[in-house]
């Protein structure tokens, strides 16, 4: 019996391992969905550590598959847990752990990419953005196909607070590549800075937070995976809208070892594109001989910030869109050859 004014720890009954659930249901990992199954509830337990006190707490776990982190989850304590699983094979390994944790399990049969958030949640839940972060937490073992796109599409919902940070600043422990993992916390002039990294360093505080060697999937991949928390910060350190940063990062790092001057010419028309992009660099004051990976986060911010005020002087730069123009310029260029051709076989024949 549990002793006075103490609840007691939440044990899931006996149920079989991850490996029989794999061979009950008959589960292979799909290479073409980048499947790899976590079996080791050391490391599931490891990675559900890394989100933090989840007691009473309300978690959506994306991709659960056989369901190695699910118990974990459960193991933890957790209130209700949301499961997203896009592969109908895996639903009745999970039915299988809803039974055993009455009431506290609901099974999504959908995508993540698609799958509405911001209902996801009781409404009592909400919490003001600049309050600590609601009882709410993602936890997802991604598959490499998905993870890249899902975190952009997720810290554009940080940047617009809607979706599941429509409660607050919902906190995320999520698994990527090891590659991406370096990407996401890159530093200043480290070989690994990219778009993600400022996308992600200036919407949450990212932290890389301890690698599994890929041994301990099955199947194997050829490469390690990385464990990454994000808690999103109460003020971003680039203070415009998300589209507007991620055109300005993006344009930068198109000519990843070239001056950032380089990049930062594709977001101006042929017309004036020198006499602008010095514009920008001079009021920004960044110097146009840096490696995109050299710019600083403020750096960052004094680009988007000039940007801003160029576009808002004429409202045509934000939709211009560099890779239309060569291709109106490749079109043109191909109209000209066609039109001209004829002429050259009639003097080919007189001749």
């Amino acid at each position: 019996m549990a002793a006075p004014g103490r609840v007691a720890a939440f044990r899931l009954p006996p149920l079989p391992t991850i490996g029989e659930i794999i061979k009950l249901f008959r589960l292979k990992a799909q290479r073409q969905l980048s499947q790899n199954f976590l079996l080791d509830l050391r490391l599931t337990d490891k990675i559900v550590k890394q989100a933090g006190e989840l007691k009473n707490a309300h978690v959506c776990e994306v991709g659960p598959g056989p369901g190695g982190i699910t118990r974990s989850i459960l193991s933890a304590g957790v209130d209700q847990l949301l499961l997203i699983e896009k592969d109908a094979r895996f639903i009745p390994g999970l039915q299988m752990l809803s039974e055993a944790a009455p009431g506290k399990v609901r099974i999504v049969h959908g995508d993540i990419l698609t799958y509405k958030m911001d209902k996801a949640f009781p409404k009592h839940l909400k919490k003001n953005w600049e309050d600590e972060p609601p009882d709410i937490h993602i936890i997802g073992n991604l598959p490499f196909s998905v993870s890249t796109p899902l975190i952009i599409k997720w810290l554009e919902n940080v940047s617009k607070k809607d979706g599941p940070f429509s409660y607050g600043r919902t906190q995320m422990t999520l698994t990527f590549q090891k590659e991406v993992g370096e990407r996401l916390t890159a530093n200043p002039g480290g070989k690994q800075r990219s778009r993600l990294s400022i996308m992600a360093q200036h919407l949450c505080s990212v932290e890389n937070c301890f690698i599994i060697p890929g041994q301990a999937f099955v199947p194997k991949p050829e490469v390690d995976v990385a464990v990454v928390h994000f808690t999103p910060l109460v003020q971003p350190k680039i203070e415009q809208p998300f589209e507007l940063v991620e055109k300005v990062v993006r344009s930068v790092f198109q000519f990843r070892r070239k001056y950032c001057f380089r990049g930062l010419e594709t977001l101006f028309p042929e017309s004036g594109r020198l006499k602008r992009t010095e514009q920008l660099m001079m009021t920004a004051n960044v110097d146009p001989t840096l490696r995109p990976f050299q710019l600083s986060m403020s750096q960052f911010r004094n680009l988007c910030d000039t940007y801003r005020k160029m576009c808002d002087e004429d409202p045509s730069l934000f939709v211009f869109n560099y890779r239309e123009e060569l291709k109106q310029k490749k079109k043109t260029k191909n109209l000209l050859k066609s039109t001209s051709q004829p002429e050259q076989t009639e003097e080919e024949d007189q001749l």
